[in-house]
This record gives structure tokens, C-alpha cells and sequence, in this order.
């Protein structure tokens, strides 16, 4: 095989990206409603196909860039950052009364749901709520709605802590890390199918790096830091 050719086929295995593997029968119930509506109508195979094609689309999993820096903290999320505040958490998660440093992330149905850590250390806490339903962008969904928590004992910063809110849409959150489990930055620990939001709890020595608006990518872009003045930063592929 000439050079020329190899050089095409790893441009375009570079372009295509990995599905879930939680997403495998999505895609494929997606397919053979496609089948069937074909036997129908010809145009609503086509159709089906393009509803397959956002199944997969939605469920991807991309390869990641992650600062290695244990005063960072990283999105745990793809999506739009729609707000930073400070705020008393979730009682549930157990870390007290006193005002944290809140920021929260959107995913639309277009984002990719593959949820990572924000920071390295260890699970110390996983809590399950159940709840509503509504529109995750409302600042009421952080106590209102369905979701699931981690807080993570960072050693050297304290525990923080994130919590994936359903939505409107979301009807599923998956959390597959668990309590003493240890995570690195970056690392995945859950999927929300179709739509909703990421929470991420610091203390308020925390310094935001990003603004309301922002767009951020799960495990590479750094919503905060705890140290300042830093040198460069290495990074993990994953």
C-alpha cells in the first residue's frame, strides 16, 4: 500500500470517534427502527439513519488531554458553562453549611455526556437523590431534580464535590465509580443520557477560570485552581 494511501486511511481513522459502549444498543435499536421504517416508506429509512447517525454521535467518546496538576480542577463535563456562585451544597452531600464555590455546567442533547472527574482523589461519599425533572439550567434544579453525587477527599485541598443533575429530557444517570474507589483527573466515572448538567462543589479558596457562557471540555478544560503563579503544565492522554 503506497504512502499516500496510508497517510488518507489514518486521516480518517483519526476522525472517527469511539462510541460508548453504553450507547451500543441505543445505536442499535436506532438501526432496526430504521429497517423497519424502511420496509414502510423509503424516505423513513433515511430518516431513521440520520436519527442512528445523532445516536452515535451523542454517545461518543472521545480521547482526552488532562493538565496533571493537583491544584487544578477540570471540567467534568462538555457543555456551556452557565454559572458560577457561591452557595450552601446540597445537604445530602455532606459538606457542611458554610458557602462553597458552585460551578455548573450545561449539556444540550448535541454535547458528549461521558462524564469525568474534576480532580484526583479518593470517592469517600456516593449519594443517589431522587427528585424532578426540571429544566436543568434552573438554579432550583441543584436541590429539585433526580441526581447523583461524589465527593472526592483531594488530601490536599479538602473534599469537593460533583453532582450530575438530570433534566427535562435526562431520565438516566449512569455513576459507575464507588465509594474508597481512587480517581485520577480525567478519568470517567459516569454518562447522563439526553441532556442535563454537572455541578462541581470547591471551597472558596478555589479561584474560578472560567465565566458564565464559556465553553468547556470535559477533562481538559481547567474551571479552577487552588495554587497560583504555577509553571507549566504536563498533560495525559486518555
Amino acid at each position: 500500500m503506497r504512502e499516500d494511501d496510508m497517510s488518507i486511511i489514518d486521516s480518517v481513522r483519526n476522525a472517527l470517534v469511539p462510541v460508548h459502549r453504553e450507547g451500543y444498543k441505543f445505536v442499535a435499536a436506532f438501526f432496526g427502527a430504521s429497517i423497519l421504517l424502511g420496509w414502510i416508506a423509503d424516505p423513513l429509512f433515511w430518516v431513521g439513519m440520520v436519527l442512528t447517525a445523532w445516536c452515535a454521535y451523542f454517545f461518543r467518546d472521545p480521547e482526552r488531554v488532562t493538565p496533571l496538576d493537583d491544584d487544578l480542577v477540570i471540567s467534568p463535563a462538555d457543555g456551556r458553562v452557565s454559572s458560577v456562585v457561591r452557595m450552601t451544597p446540597p445537604a445530602e452531600l455532606g459538606l457542611g453549611s458554610d458557602d462553597m464555590l458552585r460551578i455548573s455546567v450545561f449539556m444540550n442533547v448535541f454535547d458528549c455526556h461521558v462524564n469525568r472527574a474534576p480532580v484526583k482523589g479518593r470517592v469517600v461519599r456516593k449519594i443517589y437523590s431522587q427528585g424532578s425533572f426540571l429544566n436543568a439550567e434552573l438554579d432550583k434544579a441543584s436541590t429539585e431534580n433526580e441526581r447523583s453525587g461524589l465527593v472526592i477527599d483531594t488530601t490536599a485541598h479538602g473534599e469537593i464535590g460533583v453532582v450530575q443533575i438530570a433534566g427535562l429530557v435526562a431520565r438516566r444517570i449512569l455513576c459507575w465509580a464507588d465509594e474508597n474507589e481512587q480517581l485520577d483527573a480525567g478519568e470517567r466515572f459516569g454518562l447522563i443520557r439526553f441532556g442535563s448538567r454537572l455541578d462541581v462543589f470547591l471551597p472558596v479558596s478555589a479561584r474560578s477560570l472560567v465565566s458564565v457562557g464559556q465553553t468547556a471540555i470535559a477533562g481538559e478544560t481547567m474551571l479552577a485552581e487552588f495554587g497560583s503563579n504555577k509553571g507549566p503544565v504536563v498533560s495525559r492522554r486518555d
